[in-house]
């Protein structure tokens, strides 16, 4: 590919060096790339590309994009390279954001559920799709590791070439508030830009929830149309504040799309989904109010497509649940072992008080919180855990650069003045065994935090196996064996 075809449509200058055959493009140091690749020089917290400018030139860059002088024959000095790094990736792969029609999903909790159930209600409706997100990128039936919610650039576009290649009609995507501010979807636009709800989580990088809550704004920016949860306080804000065609949802009040008549049950949710004099009654796998809200969101962007809500609301009845959002991990004893993702203190506090509808015994909640991230919301998490479980079991989640003991002592703060009894297991392997050894009848344990996760990470960025399932049984098995 030409250089000029590379950064055609973009304001651009470069006639010097227009002809110069491109190989590929990259900003990352570490990629093996061609002779005659374009490096583009983007400054991170802790590395800035241009520093290493002169190396990729000796690699053999034949192109340097970067935001100042470096005294290179073959530089292109432009105003932003990260925000022209995910243009060029989307050259690079030819434009697939063009060939898909494209939902987008932000929000702190249910991003994860909704992009899921949307993407198999599409399958199911006979609409090969893909899927970009937290557990996993699917192309049609295929499975793909993902790093983050929101992939890097040439990732993100690499993927969106396979699954246009692939015939995919539609791309399901979780957007992350960070990967909306590093402007990783460049040229991506959305079809309908989805938002959840806004609760405490990224301060670590956001600051602030002014600064979180701006950040997920973006994606109306690049949105053609809005579906908003009016339950959330932010998103009645981001109504009155973007300048889009907006439909809105709520599992609460009447809405564009609302749910009437809700039952609540350990096994799921029951309602009547309305959509102006539509009625359709709801019978969906997955417990709790905060389902309802995620699929309403699912049946509204249906319908917003233009499927029938007849047709919509029969898919969505069919659906099993979400690996690791509410997943009962199969026990054959007296007592229940539940498995979620929930890491903020309202997701805890939503899944606890889920569960709690139908629940005969006691409800256990065993977590922990994440290292070298929000230290704030510690021991917010203990407060939302003793006010919605019997018994808690504090322990590690991913300590990664902090001693694991450390952070439960932050933790541990958020329970004073309570009266919730509690344990502190430092090790969430034997953590996990304790808690099924010590399992009475009828009680129900939430292990909260990693959900789909099958990994522990630890210092230096260590990544171990660790299934919660697989510890689960091993701890059955040894029970079974007393």
């Amino acid at each position: 590919m030409k250089l000029s075809q590379l950064i055609n449509g973009l304001d651009i200058t470069a006639e010097a060096l227009s002809d110069t055959e491109i190989t590929g493009v990259t900003s990352d140091t570490r990629r093996e790339m061609d002779k005659g690749f374009a490096f583009v020089c983007i400054k991170g917290g802790t590395f800035d590309g241009h520093n290493a400018a002169a190396d990729m030139v000796k690699k053999g860059a034949s192109v340097i994009f970067c935001e100042r002088d470096l005294g290179l024959d073959c530089q292109i000095i432009v105003s932003d390279t990260r925000g022209l790094y995910p243009y060029l990736c989307s050259a690079w792969f030819g434009h697939p954001e063009r060939e898909l029609k494209m939902i987008g999903v932000t929000g702190t909790n249910g991003k994860t559920t909704i992009t899921t159930v949307l993407k198999k209600a599409l399958m199911a409706l006979g609409k090969k799709s893909g899927l970009i997100g937290t557990c996993q990128n699917e192309i049609g039936d295929e499975i793909y590791p993902t790093a983050r919610t929101t992939p890097e650039p040439y990732d993100l576009f690499e993927l969106l070439r396979k699954m246009a290649d692939a015939g995919c009609e539609y791309t399901i995507m979780e957007v992350s508030s960070q990967g909306l501010e590093q402007k990783r979807t460049g040229p991506c636009r959305y079809d309908i830009g989805v938002f959840t709800n806004l609760t405490q989580d990224h301060l670590d990088v956001h600051g602030t929830m002014e600064n979180y809550y701006q950040a997920k704004k973006l994606l109306f920016s690049i949105s053609d149309r809005a579906l908003i949860n009016t339950d959330d306080e932010y998103g009645r804000r981001y109504i009155s504040e973007i300048d889009i065609p907006v439909k809105s949802y709520s599992a609460a009040e009447t809405a564009d799309y609302y749910a009437e008549s809700v039952s609540l049950g350990a096994a799921g949710v029951k309602y009547v989904f309305c959509c102006g004099d539509d009625r359709r009654n709801i019978d969906f796998a997955m417990p709790g109010i905060f389902n309802v809200s995620n699929s309403l969101a699912v049946l509204a962007c249906l319908d917003m497509l233009g499927f029938g809500t007849a047709v919509s609301a029969a898919k969505i009845n069919a659906m099993t649940g979400v690996r690791g959002r509410a997943e009962v991990i199969p026990t054959g004893r007296d007592f229940t072992v539940i498995c979620d993702y929930a890491h903020t203190p309202d997701a805890v506090a939503n899944v606890l008080q889920a569960i709690r509808h139908g629940a005969k015994g006691k409800i256990k909640c065993l977590f922990g919180c994440g290292g070298n991230r929000d230290a704030k919301k510690r021991p917010l998490m203990a407060q939302a855990a003793a006010d919605n479980a019997d018994f808690l079991i504090v322990t590690s989640d991913n300590p990664r650069n902090e001693d694991p003991d450390a952070i439960i002592d932050d933790i541990l703060k958020g329970l004073e003045g309570k009266d919730t009894p509690y344990i502190r297991i430092t090790d969430r392997h034997e953590a996990i065994c304790w808690a099924v050894e010590n399992a009475e009848p009828d009680d129900l344990i939430l292990l909260a935090g990693k959900g789909h996760e099958d990994y522990q990470i630890l210092a230096g960025g260590r990544k171990i196996h660790f299934d919660e399932r697989e510890v689960v049984a091993e701890a059955l098995e040894k029970l079974g064996r007393r």
